[in-house]
């Protein structure tokens, strides 16, 4: 989107978000000396089988948007140093164009590029050192049948006994886990199957997330 300082189409599977990212030179009133990310998540209303409502028309963000917008918001909060951006803040704005699970996951991948690109322009003008930024990605993970699935499409994400999300930094720390037993509950071995799987998704993603 040519208005914006950064802008991205994020595609996994039939999941399509576009992720864009707005500079302003502005801080919240209870920060200073430093920046500020934040973030907002919606689905366009064809996005679904079944027409979504716009938000705007009932007044307010249903909770589950608010959820998904804080959780993009924390996690790319954790790949820069804010002090170091200087008193700018950065609106990532997500808007789903069609929906077959993972939208949170694939916003926040996409997030970080749109963020990365609008921060490039404040790098080639030397305003800022670009190591600051640390690349971060996330992705889904589920049990589905006692079989563990890697990015789960809506289909899969539906009959899933657990359902679990995962954001990790290019260190492969984790920044945060999202774990729901759906139907069944789970054991630790299970768990740390789900993350080694999610890990090796994770690394996928920040090889191709280089190429930005």
């Amino acid at each position: 989107m040519k208005n914006a300082d950064g802008s991205v189409l994020i595609k996994t599977g039939n999941t399509h978000v576009i992720c864009t990212a707005t500079i302003s030179e502005k801080i919240p009133p209870w920060l200073s000396n430093q920046g500020w990310i934040t973030a907002e998540y919606s689905m366009l209303p064809a996005s679904t089988s079944s027409r979504v409502s716009r938000e705007i028309t009932k007044g307010k963000k249903n909770s589950r948007s608010q959820e998904i917008q804080r959780l993009i918001g924390r996690s790319l909060r954790s790949s820069l140093d804010l002090k170091l951006l200087g008193e700018k803040t950065i609106t990532i704005d997500c808007d789903v164009l069609n929906a077959d699970g993972g939208t949170r996951t694939a916003s926040i991948t996409g997030g970080y590029i749109a963020l990365k690109i609008a921060l490039n322009k404040i790098f080639n003008e030397k305003k800022i050192n670009n190591e600051i930024l640390t690349p971060i990605a996330a992705t889904s993970i589920g049990i589905v049948k006692k079989k563990v699935l890697l990015d789960l499409n809506y289909e899969e994400d539906s009959q899933a006994d657990v359902d679990l999300n995962i954001v990790m930094n290019s260190k492969l720390e984790i920044i945060e886990i999202q774990g729901t037993a759906e139907k069944k509950s789970f054991s630790r071995k299970k768990l740390n199957e789900m993350l080694d799987i999610g890990t090796e998704g994770i690394k996928k993603i920040l090889a191709i997330q280089e190429e930005f």
